[in-house]
């Protein structure tokens, strides 16, 4: 910064003062918030504002965190450049390094990040950014409470504005207000039917209420609209697709399809980042595993593996480190797995990630076939409503009930498993695989049983369905 030029302000997209002499590094600082807020490809834009105006404390900030997200080397030193410059900053520009510096420092403290991007939010309401951005770090804590808490607090401000309804709709589906949740989706889809994360919370609803054709169809609509999106949210909102087909009983080759094509077949961009597509990867073939169609997955479980064992794509996220912990002892590497799940133990500074340890505990002799040590690990009051500290969806989530009913059912304990399925069942009532692992149950156990399963395979909508409920013959006692 030359002299006098420590006065210049400009506004950003928000109408709040940045200190910077240079409109290239507010205009690259306005196209990065479109793309954080979009789930884009090119938030690397950020960077550029930096090479406009080094010592612009905004830009340094915002490229500390996007950085960090990156798993990059220079967030620290973006963050030193920031702190450095930090007497020429505005009010704006230093409460938005305060609320990151906590994200990305050294000193890093979540429960600190949430409450000043709360006070962020309370001062300069209008900041979508720092919004999502709280938003993110509440879905990594496991406490949509507190997501919510951060958009009813702008929301008055932001009634018509893009992307703030999908944040909105997140956060209420991860409390079960479904209704609300759909309401706030079709707000955002209304404002911008592009809007990736209203098109993602909308399939959210339509899944969890068994609306798997409308939700199919939505999805396929929209996927035009996913080619502008990071490899994460691109590969998510495929499998989402994916699930939506798995679970509304469509050919294993119509699933495969998807991971082969719009998951795997992203790696192949020039731009991709194969960190944010193994997620993804890992989810689906873990879901078509335990769904029983192990024999139709060919070779891609131990080509997903080949990329797994090398450790730069270890401890990213807890998630992810769990799922590739599965796939590692899945595929019989084991010493591979145990030395992974011996560093997650070393890296849980967090008494709540002691779920997490737990469950890749489990994970570890499930993989392997050790059906009645994952029962005793896992524990017999297993609820995964207490493991979304681990930085996962109920609908991600829902796979590791499906591996807990099976060690139920290959443990010999018929009863408890009828009973943890019917209630999976009460809750969501439409998958056919729900039905059919409950008739195993009550054949196992010898008690009666009908095909209510094969009646649901059958059903070509949700309407169909809601008619077949009042019907419902099916023998529950």
């Amino acid at each position: 910064m030359e002299r006098g030029e420590e006065n210049t302000v400009k506004l950003d997209k928000w109408g709040y003062p940045v200190r910077t002499s240079s409109d290239a590094c507010i205009d690259a600082i306005n196209s990065y918030y479109i793309q954080f807020l979009s789930r884009g490809r090119k938030t690397s834009v950020i960077l550029k504002a930096v090479t406009d105006d080094e010592s612009c404390v905004l830009a340094n900030t915002l490229a500390a965190y996007e950085s960090y997200q990156l798993n990059l080397s220079k967030s620290q030193a973006y963050l030193s450049s920031a702190k450095s410059q930090l007497k020429y900053a505005t009010p704006y520009e230093k409460a938005v390094f305060l609320a990151i510096s906590r994200l990305v420092g050294e000193d890093r403290d979540d429960e600190s990040a949430y409450f000043l991007h709360s006070a962020l939010l309370a001062q300069f309401p209008k900041d979508l950014a720092s919004l999502k951005r709280g938003h993110d770090l509440c879905f990594f804590m496991g406490q949509p409470d507190k997501c919510l808490s951060l958009v009813k607090q702008v929301l008055p401000q932001n009634e018509e504005e893009d992307y703030i309804h999908g944040i909105y709709c997140f956060a209420l589906l991860e409390l079960g207000r479904m209704a609300e949740a759909e309401k706030a989706a079709r707000k955002g889809l209304e404002i911008n039917k592009d809007d990736i994360w209203s098109q993602h919370g909308h399939c959210h609803v339509l899944q969890y209420e068994c609306r798997f054709e409308e939700a199919a169809k939505f999805m396929e609509k929209n996927s035009p609209s996913w080619d502008v999106c990071s490899s994460f949210m691109l590969t998510h909102c495929w499998w989402h697709l994916a699930i939506c087909y798995l679970d509304g009983n469509s050919p294993i080759s119509k699933v495969l399809s998807i991971y082969d094509l719009h998951i795997w077949g992203e790696l192949e961009k020039s731009d991709a980042i194969g960190t944010q597509v193994y997620l993804n990867a890992i989810g689906l073939l873990m879901r078509v595993c335990v769904r029983g169609h192990a024999n139709s997955m060919g070779g891609r479980l131990e080509k997903l593996v080949g990329h797994l064992t090398n450790k730069s794509v270890w401890h990213i996220q807890w998630h992810m480190d769990i799922l590739i912990l599965w796939a590692l002892s899945s595929t019989s590497k084991i010493t591979e797995a145990e030395t992974l799940l011996k560093e997650m133990k070393s890296k849980k500074t967090n008494p709540s990630l002691q779920k997490g340890i737990q469950l890749s505990e489990g994970l570890l002799e499930f993989g392997q076939g050790n059906h009645e040590k994952a029962f005793k690990l896992l524990g017999p009051d297993f609820e995964t409503a207490e493991y979304k500290v681990i930085g996962a969806s109920d609908e991600q989530l829902d796979v590791f009930n499906e591996v807990w009913y099976s060690v139920l059912l290959n443990t010999g304990r018929y009863q408890i498993a009828i009973n943890q399925i019917q209630k999976q069942i009460d809750k969501t009532k439409g998958v056919p695989f729900l039905w059919r692992l409950l008739e195993r149950g009550y054949f196992l156990a010898g008690r009666e049983v009908t095909e209510k399963a094969r009646v649901l395979e059958s059903a070509v909508s949700h309407s169909w369905y809601e008619k077949s409920q009042r019907k419902r013959t099916f023998t529950e006692h």
